[in-house]
This record gives structure tokens, C-alpha cells and sequence, in this order.
């Protein structure tokens, strides 16, 4: 192919994880012609984000999808527990927050991407161009004014009067565009395996007290995060041995299972807390994960990048239908979203200690005796995981089939 096969909407979304998904569906359903560019075929990759919040769940009910999610296999958690030692504890509480649903929802992250993709595809704004990689933005004049990438048909440029980079921690497009994120710092790092069990078989949700074990019930297996020391692991037979030994300390159940275990059976997750000071430039929006990376600490880096995405629906969509958003626009959707990552992060940093703390003595945390001795508190962490210091709402009107 001699030149390059050109596209044109209103907007285009690179990246088709939950943030581009949701923004490029509600975009769609407000009216503006949406391109999704997405590098995989499908959505079937392992260890991803699959804790599903109420903040969510109620943009999902303001969309009409909220009984299409709950008809997909999933479970629900109302409270979250930990085991620190031989103690049962309470974290968090979601009982009592004023949202229609009052639990985080475990759910693969490829169904509840397909969900929103198939949606998506009953809009006639809205197209999902799969294996195809955004490259880099296209400029003109100092301004962005497309992206470049690379499709199964061969290159391919795609004009838009916005782009918008949702390509997570490791976003092309913001790399492309010399937009480089604050480090910030990070103490752990997470492994992730699996591990069979049995149908009838259970496991505590966390077990903490000589490092932090995270079990995730998946019906024919278990999937397990395991927290350790920021750059300690070591992906060989002695890694996985100082692994076993350390997981058995805490369940001896779960060490006896990871026996056959190798060391490419093990994921290993480099948490990374950053975030850019500036998420736009003329034409370009940076949301989720590529503006600001979060810890998997309480589970809110799915649920905070779809809180972006609403919010930019909600400012842009009047204008996208019009016209190019200013920088001014855009400079909108980052003071409404950067507090509640901040805010969040600095929470996370806070965990790291207790998630890794080894068992010196008997004596639990302080953040955790608190917990157990002030009930109020588990509903004011119940409310922070759940919904945040700013949910979203969409704002505006949506079609619905």
C-alpha cells in the first residue's frame, strides 16, 4: 500500500480497555462519531483489573447495561475481610452507601469489556477497529489533529477533532507526544498464578501478617496476587522456592497447591505509582491509567479510569458534536479527575506498609486495630473504595435499545 488508509470522526479513543471502551460508548450514545482503536483481537488476556465497584455499576445502570452485567457470571462482595494471623477483620463496608448496588463485583475483565463493546456495536457512531496499534498523534501546526497506526490492513491515519489516549501505564500515544509522568514511589511489586482447587473448596478473600496473599475464587481455579518487596523477585527455582516457603507461611493449604509451580507460571505485575502534571496538549486528552498509573491496592484502577472517561463524556460531548475542544476544555477534565487520583494514590502509598509488613510480632497495625474498634470507619473506607471522593454521574441523555 503506497499511501496511508485515511479515517475521519469526531473522536478517537486509542485503546479499547474499560476507559476507551466507556468513553467511546458514551461518546457514541451522546451523538459523537467515535473510532476505538484497540491493538488485540479480542480482550482474553490474564491478571487484569477484574473488580468491578458500585461507582461503576451505577454509570452502567445511568447507561441501561447494569441487568446485562448482573445476568454475566459474577460474585459480589459486600464487606472485604483479611486474616491477619489467626484474626478475622473487616476493611472495608459497602452496605451502607447510597448506590443502587452495594458491593464490588468480581467479573473477568473480557466479559465486561465484551459487554461494552457489544454495545457499543448497536451504535451507529461508534466503530471498535480491532488489531489495530495507535502509533503516534498526527501534527499540524503544533496542534494534534489525528493518530497514526498501524491496522491487519496495513497503516492507517484517522483525522478527529479529539484524540484521546486511554492506552495504559505504557501509552504509545503519550510517549509519542513527550508526555512523561511523575514517578512516584512504589515499595511492592505483585505476582500473580494460579493455583487448582475444587469446586467445593474456599479461601480467605486476603490473609495478611508476613506479606499479603490476595485469592481470587475463579470456579475451577484460584487466582492468587501475592505482594512482596518491589524488585525481589527472582524468576527462577530459587524465586519460586523463597515464594512457597514465604505463602506457606501464611496458608499452608495454598503452599502445598503451588508445588508443581514454575517460574513461568508467574506473572510478575511492577506496580508503579505515577501520574502527568499535565494530561492534555492542543487536540490530545490522556485519561485512566496512561495519566495517572495506580497500585492494584483496593482494586480502584478500573473503576477510577472509568470515572474518567465519564467525566470526559460528560464536558465534551456537547462540544465534540460542534466543534474541537479548546485546551481550555480539556484543561476541564483534568481538574475534575486529578484530586480523586491523587487522592487515591496517597491512600495507596499508605497501604504499602501494612501490605508488607512481615510478621515481627504478634501486634496488628494500627490501621487495622482502629478499623475493628471503630465500625464508623469500615463504612468511610467502604466509602472511598467504592465510590470515591468524586463519583461520576452521566450527565447527559442516552440512547437506549
Amino acid at each position: 500500500m503506497d499511501e496511508n488508509r485515511i479515517e475521519t470522526a469526531d473522536c478517537v479513543v486509542i485503546g479499547g480497555g474499560p476507559a476507551g471502551l466507556m468513553l467511546g460508548l458514551l461518546l457514541a450514545r451522546a451523538g459523537v462519531d467515535t473510532i476505538v482503536l484497540e491493538k488485540h483481537a479480542d480482550f482474553l488476556r490474564d491478571f487484569r483489573g477484574d473488580t468491578i465497584h458500585p461507582s461503576t455499576q451505577e454509570a452502567l445502570a445511568d447507561i441501561g447495561l447494569l441487568d446485562e452485567f448482573l445476568a454475566l457470571p459474577h460474585t459480589d462482595m459486600p464487606r472485604v475481610s483479611l486474616r491477619y494471623g489467626d484474626r478475622d477483620m473487616v476493611l472495608a463496608d459497602f452496605t451502607k452507601l447510597p448506590t443502587t448496588r452495594k458491593a464490588i463485583t468480581f467479573m473477568p475483565q473480557w466479559d465486561f469489556l465484551d459487554l461494552l463493546a457489544g454495545a457499543g456495536s448497536r451504535e451507529p457512531t461508534f466503530r471498535l477497529l480491532r488489531r489495530t496499534r495507535g502509533k503516534e498523534p498526527i501534527v499540524e501546526d503544533g496542534r494534534v489533529v489525528g493518530v497514526r497506526a498501524d491496522g491487519p490492513d496495513g497503516p492507517l491515519d484517522v483525522r478527529a477533532r479529539l484524540v484521546v489516549a486511554a492506552d495504559g501505564r505504557d501509552s504509545a500515544i503519550r510517549a509519542a507526544a513527550d508526555m512523561v509522568p511523575r514517578r512516584l514511589a512504589s515499595a511492592m511489586d505483585v505476582l500473580w498464578f494460579r493455583v487448582p482447587k475444587e469446586r467445593s473448596d474456599t479461601h480467605p478473600f486476603v490473609l495478611a501478617g508476613d506479606g499479603t496473599i490476595i485469592t481470587i475464587d475463579r470456579g475451577d481455579f484460584f487466582q492468587v496476587a501475592h505482594v512482596i518487596p518491589a524488585g525481589s523477585w527472582s524468576a527462577d527455582a530459587d524465586g519460586v522456592a523463597a515464594m512457597r516457603a514465604r505463602i506457606s507461611r501464611l496458608s499452608l493449604s495454598l503452599g502445598e497447591r503451588i508445588g508443581a509451580l514454575a517460574a513461568d507460571d508467574v506473572k510478575l505485575l511492577t506496580v508503579r505509582l505515577e501520574r502527568l502534571r499535565r494530561w492534555h496538549t492542543d487536540g490530545l486528552l490522556v485519561i485512566g491509567d496512561a495519566a495517572h498509573a495506580m497500585s492494584p491496592a483496593g482494586g480502584v484502577g478500573v473503576n477510577l479510569a472509568i470515572q474518567d472517561a465519564i467525566a470526559a463524556a460528560n464536558m465534551l460531548a456537547p462540544i465534540l458534536r460542534e466543534r474541537r475542544p479548546t485546551e481550555r476544555d480539556l484543561a476541564r477534565v483534568q481538574r475534575r479527575r486529578a484530586l480523586p487520583a491523587a487522592f487515591i494514590q496517597r491512600v495507596q502509598r499508605v497501604l504499602q506498609e501494612p501490605l508488607l509488613a512481615p510478621a515481627r510480632s504478634s501486634r496488628i497495625p494500627l490501621p487495622l486495630r482502629a478499623l475493628q474498634r471503630v465500625p464508623f470507619l469500615r463504612h468511610v473506607t467502604g466509602r472511598i473504595i467504592g465510590v470515591g471522593i468524586r463519583p461520576e454521574r452521566v450527565r447527559f441523555r442516552v440512547s437506549q435499545e
